[in-house]
């Protein structure tokens, strides 16, 4: 049987009980949530580093937002709250727009 320890998304053991497969789960207490968020987020952005073709990554940038929306959610803040946070530092250190791809710097 494998062993997986992972938060998974709502309707995942429902799909599981319509195909007859059994397992043992629970449900993560608050102050559990969000440090598997952020374990969730960490194993999504490996896959979407991994996918190879525009389906796979765009179905991997869906679970990180999903994640996204999950996080400002435990912490309070409202997607716009974030979106407002999001502009203000693209207005202060840019965006990625320019694609730059630092080399190093030298010391001083």
């Amino acid at each position: 049987m494998p062993i997986y320890n992972k938060l998974v998304r709502d309707n995942i053991l429902e799909i599981m009980d319509a195909k007859g497969v059994n397992y043992r789960a629970r449900t993560l207490e608050p102050n559990e949530l969000l440090t598997e968020v952020k374990t969730k987020m960490l194993e999504e952005a490996k896959e979407f580093h991994e996918a190879t073709t525009v389906q796979d990554e765009v179905e991997e940038l869906v679970d990180i937002l999903e994640l996204v929306h999950t996080a400002i959610s435990i912490l309070g803040v409202s997607y716009e709250e974030l979106e407002a946070f999001r502009t203000q530092k693209k207005m202060e250190r840019g965006g990625f727009d320019k694609r730059i791809y630092l080399i190093d710097v030298e010391d001083q």
